[in-house]
């Protein structure tokens, strides 16, 4: 057994959601109730994060351990959507078995060689700053100013987060401990889709997402011709709590849940 943490919940074709690094499943809680009327959602905590055990690693890596997992539960053909690290982990599990849709959620690894210094710089700060000082930080998010503060990075509109929500995602990002192992991993590749994809895929970007910026890391023409390529308006990097429902529908439209 792979061990790997889940939350399940909802009825309907599976639909696996892979959070980004430092991250946990928590992420997805804005919208799991929007995803599980339709779908049965397996949140997913990648290895080396949230609660899952073992070391982080390359893309690839973590992509075998959630497909291994799969197997064990009896899904065969889920439809994925993953956000920043977990849509690069989303292409590599569709090169791995088949899939039943794809929804980037400003998908990490679309850079025209390694990770931009940009992107190194401010993930590492974000790190440090949940791993040290972790528990100010977390005070802070009482207040909707506290997480405008300590969230302007990494979302459009912090001050929409739960205080709780908040607080996860400061102990998730500061004790994670496969973060080491699989930033380094990360940064001197990139995402490659695999060719002959042919189910719909989806990917989107924040109009506000401040770490993958537009000139650095949005190189995607190597997706499939009919991928969908659509704008996140008011939306930030981890864009689930900026816009629950839009985030919802982006996803839900891939998957065919929902019409266009």
């Amino acid at each position: 057994m792979t061990s790997l943490a889940f939350t399940k919940t909802g009825d309907g074709p599976p639909l696996v959601l892979l959070h980004g690094i430092g991250g946990s499943r928590a992420a997805w809680r804005p919208v799991l109730d929007r995803l599980a009327a339709t779908h049965t959602v397996y949140a997913v905590d990648l290895p080396g994060h949230g609660d899952s055990p073992g070391p982080g690693g390359a893309p690839r890596h973590l992509a075998q351990a959630v497909s291994a997992a799969l197997d064990e539960r009896g899904i065969d053909v889920p439809h994925v959507a993953g956000n920043s690290l977990g849509g690069w982990v989303a292409v590599e599990l569709a090169a791995l078995r088949p899939v039943a849709s794809l929804t980037l959620l400003s998908p990490a690894g679309f850079w025209q060689r390694a990770q931009p210094a940009y992107c190194t710089v401010v993930l590492l700060g974000i790190r440090l700053g949940c791993r040290f000082a972790g528990r100010p930080l977390a005070a802070l998010c009482r207040w909707a100013w506290g997480r405008r503060l300590v969230f302007r990075q990494v979302c459009a509109r912090p001050e929409l987060l739960s205080p709780d929500d908040a607080r996860r995602s400061i102990t998730a990002m500061g004790r994670c401990p496969g973060f080491r192992d699989t930033f380094r991993a990360v940064r001197p590749l990139r995402c490659e889709p695999a060719a002959g994809l042919t189910v719909p895929v989806t990917v989107a970007f924040g109009d506000a997402d401040r770490i993958l910026l537009a000139r650095q890391s949005r190189f995607t023409g190597g997706l499939p011709a009919h991928t969908r390529h659509l704008p996140l308006p008011g939306a930030g990097h981890v864009p689930m709590s900026d816009d629950p429902g839009l985030i919802a529908r982006t996803v839900l439209v891939t998957t065919g849940a929902v019409a266009r």
